[in-house]
């Protein structure tokens, strides 16, 4: 199997049969085998079975699975990861901000070996922001990058470690998110530490975004919690 899609969702009736046409035209269109994964993490709006439901080429998998109660963003890619079989995997968030063709410009990099993991980003002068964040958003993004360059030691040629559209090898992909602890929306930053730890290596590349103003993080609100869970990984990571 080529490549594996898995798509986290959390009350994303509205969006997550889009999602999954979007994933599948993708993969047939570019002749490429798959199975596309949606985690539904303990959606109360019919998201599952509205996914199920979702019609699709007879040669793509669809696998769905719900998660009785909800865990977070990263249980929900974690999980999905765990289920896949392909020899690339990747996770896209729920909205289709990015368009699934940019999904070649990753697969680019990691069959030429020029990478182990591909991320997707918004902040490269080549990357297309059809509608950028609104001011709060963007200076959030800024004071988050400088933490995690300062208190996390990301280096600062990653521009956007939190871009939900990443690749990875599959075997790369399953051991990482094997060793996670992170079931919120940090879950990136672990993945990214433990990865430079193993000395994988990750490249950036352009892509075209939309910003979905319905989204699931709200910083101010979980700040807190982001916060916790960041020293959560820090002291776990700290003890390797």
């Amino acid at each position: 199997m080529d490549l594996s899609i898995v798509i986290p969702a959390f009350e994303e009736r509205s969006k997550i049969s889009r999602d999954i046409e979007a994933a599948a035209a993708f993969l047939h269109n570019n002749h490429l085998t798959g199975e596309i994964i949606i985690v539904d993490d303990g959606s109360s709006d019919n998201t599952a079975e509205t996914a199920e439901n979702t019609q699709i080429p007879t040669e793509i998998s669809l696998k769905v699975i719900y998660s009785e109660h909800h865990r977070g963003k990263g249980y929900a890619v974690r999980t999905g990861i765990m289920q896949t079989g392909g020899e690339y995997v990747m996770f896209a968030d729920s909205g289709c901000c990015v368009p699934y063709e940019n999904v070649l410009r990753g697969l680019k990099l990691l069959k030429s070996r020029a990478c182990d993991i591909a991320h997707g980003s918004r902040k490269l002068l080549e990357s297309q922001i059809q509608r950028p964040q609104g001011l709060y958003r963007r200076i959030c993004s800024g004071i988050f990058h400088s933490f995690m360059i300062y208190c996390m030691k990301i280096p600062s040629e990653f521009t956007d470690t939190q871009c939900g559209f990443k690749i990875y090898r599959g075997d790369v992909g399953r051991t990482l998110y094997g060793q996670c602890i992170a079931d919120g929306f940090m879950f990136d930053v672990e993945v990214i530490i433990r990865a430079l730890k193993q000395n994988l290596r990750i490249k950036e590349f352009p892509i075209e975004w939309t910003c979905d103003h319905d989204s699931r993080l709200t910083p101010a609100r979980s700040l807190w919690r982001i916060l916790l869970e960041l020293l959560t990984i820090k002291r776990t990571l700290t003890k390797k």
